[in-house]
């Protein structure tokens, strides 16, 4: 039965996920928000089109790891006899001739290990959202793929004929399969991926090497690390949400997202884990495709989510040729949200860009033109932090004046109050402050319930909402204030559920929720620890770590009941959450130096 078990290899170009047969499951072109070519995630309960197979013939064991450091792939295939054989996935990405090369192509490298192994090679990417590919074989060493956006080449060391007619052959030496552009492979394929891929190597283990890890649970901050840099589209500095669309957040929910854009809230909490990490190359990339949303916006309304290219419409439809994963459709291209007023993404842009004013490690500090520009989304967010939007969670019939959305334009206000003090800018630091100060007077009193003592969700209800515990985050309340400890008290006691977090627990748009939010729960094991609970974060925090895949990540969802994986997947928040309670509970390394 399809499942998230799953291991994604890209080059910040294109991805693939690839399940434990070695099959490719999930994987667009000519970038991340493309055609799948492979579909089989959602392609029904048993699908036999969207796919890659290299399958040992009589296979028992499978055996799969990445290689230390990278997203590049080892899947080991036994069968009884003692037949093995090695398949090693990566897409190629390194420097080369003073630029990141980062081609629309995928490579397996498949071994003999053992024995007489024997393989059959299934090659069946879908093109249309689930329709067939023109296929034929081109020459005598490659195969060409038409699709409407581009067509791919597949070119190989292994006879093209048996590749063609998918029929089992003996493994008699190393095969190498690139399918990629469609034009000539320069060179001999063998050595040519062979290269490549110690280049692959050298270049994600050199980007790892630059990292500040924590000194306990490193595995689990390199993988989570590593995956969203995965998330970033390279040429533009965007960063999706995760890698698919239309994994749905429990069985039957019709809550089937697509998530393959850039939602400005999820952009910064990425590169506020990254920065964490010392990765700035991730938060300088972004920080050129924010300063392009907020010129085109041009002080007006900014989206909480564009396309990768900065695309402002993404009209969402269902693809009917795919029966969804599990046969649970819709499949969902595009995403509605895009039209949707959300005022906490003005706080976003301000705070994802503050670093830049401060940090003399950047090769482009941010100056006063950045500034004027900032301020322009600080009017916005002026403007409209006491005014109803959809919220976070993105109710799609109802808007409420939400409090982390106006807590969100508080931050903008208060951070750029900072940016202009560095600027050396006293009266708009001022100004600035000014607002802000105005902001959390009206935060305080519209969401504060005294009978209840909690704050609520919304300025006009007594809402439970997982997000209120981010103002601790965004330091508007302290973590000995007795409000947010209140707060803190009663969101546990409504929403948690053993191990779990709900993000809330009312019917929205499509009924009651049945699975925990999985940053939720890390939201809650860094207010545990910031309020003297630390023995309950960290435990908390190694419950979650055992429901990762086997790949060491996971989705947007988790089922309280069976801790089954639901939703998008890899899913950025979660990955966050996991750096992030690392790096905050770890021992620090003078405990070992």
């Amino acid at each position: 039965m399809t499942n998230l078990d799953l291991w994604p290899i890209g080059n910040c170009q294109v991805s693939a996920l690839v399940d434990r047969t070695g099959q490719f499951v999930w994987g667009c072109a000519p970038r991340v928000d493309g055609d799948p070519l492979f579909s089989a995630l959602v392609g029904g309960e048993a699908p036999d089109t969207g796919l890659w197979a290299i399958d040992l013939e009589d296979c028992v064991s499978i055996e799969q790891e990445y290689l230390r450091n990278t997203p590049v792939l080892v899947t080991r295939c036994a069968d009884a006899a003692g037949n093995a054989i090695e398949i090693v996935d990566f897409c190629p990405y390194f420097r080369r001739s003073g630029r990141s090369y980062r081609p629309v192509a995928f490579a397996r490298i498949v071994r003999p290990v053992s024995g007489s192994p024997r393989i059959r090679v299934r090659l069946r990417p879908t093109c249309g959202w689930g329709g067939t590919c023109h296929r034929a074989i081109g020459g005598t060493n490659h195969i060409r793929y038409e699709m409407d956006a581009l067509t791919l080449r597949l070119s190989t060391s292994a006879p093209v004929g048996l590749v063609h007619e998918e029929r089992a052959f003996r493994l008699e030496g190393t095969l190498h399969f690139f399918l990629g552009p469609d034009e000539s492979f320069a060179g001999d394929i063998g050595p040519t991926l062979d290269a490549m891929l110690a280049s692959t190597v050298g270049e994600w283990r050199e980007w790892v090497r630059g990292l500040a890890i924590p000194l306990e649970w490193q595995d689990v901050v390199i993988r989570s690390a590593i995956t969203l840099k995965l998330c970033q589209h390279e040429e533009t500095g965007a960063i999706v949400a995760a890698l698919t669309t239309s994994v749905p957040e429990h069985a039957g929910s019709q809550r089937n997202w697509d998530y393959r854009y850039c939602w400005i809230r999820d952009a910064y909490y990425t590169v506020q884990a990254l920065n964490r990490l010392g990765a700035l190359d991730v938060l300088e990339g972004y920080l050129v495709y924010l300063r392009n949303i907020v010129d085109s916006a041009k002080g007006g309304h900014i989206q909480p989510l564009y396309g990768v290219l900065g695309e402002a419409v993404l009209e969402e439809r269902a693809a009917p040729g795919l029966a969804g994963y599990r046969g649970m459709g819709p499949v969902r291209v595009g995403n509605q949200a895009y039209e949707q007023i959300q005022h906490d993404a003005y706080g976003q842009i301000v705070l994802s860009n503050t670093q830049a004013f401060f940090d003399e490690r950047l090769f482009r500090k941010s100056g006063i033109e950045d500034f004027e520009a900032l301020e322009r989304v600080g009017e916005r967010a002026w403007a409209h932090y006491d005014q109803p939007d959809a919220g976070l969670w993105e109710l799609r019939t109802r808007q409420s004046v939400h409090t982390y959305s106006s807590a969100m334009c508080w931050a903008a206000c208060d951070r750029l109050a900072n940016a202009a003090q560095v600027l050396g800018l006293p009266s708009r630091s001022a100004f600035w402050q000014d607002r802000a100060d105005k902001i959390r007077a009206r935060i305080e009193e519209a969401a504060w319930r005294p009978d209840t003592r909690r704050l609520s969700a919304t300025f006009s209800g007594d809402d439970l909402d997982a997000s209120v515990i981010q103002l601790l985050e965004l330091r508007f309340l302290a973590p000995d204030d007795p409000r947010f400890i209140d707060t803190l008290n009663a969101v546990e006691a409504g929403l948690r559920r053993g191990s779990y977090m709900l993000r809330y627990a009312t019917e929205d748009d499509f009924g009651l929720p049945e699975t925990a939010f999985n940053v939720c729960t890390f939201w809650l094991i860094e207010a545990l620890h910031f309020t003297g609970r630390s023995d309950e974060a960290r435990a908390l925090f190694e419950e979650m770590l055992t429901r990762r895949t086997a790949a060491g990540l996971l989705s947007e969802d988790i089922d309280p009941i069976t801790g089954e994986l639901w939703g998008n997947y890899p899913q950025t928040y979660s990955l966050v959450g996991m750096i992030n309670c690392a790096v905050l509970l770890s021992k620090p390394w003078s405990s070992i130096r």
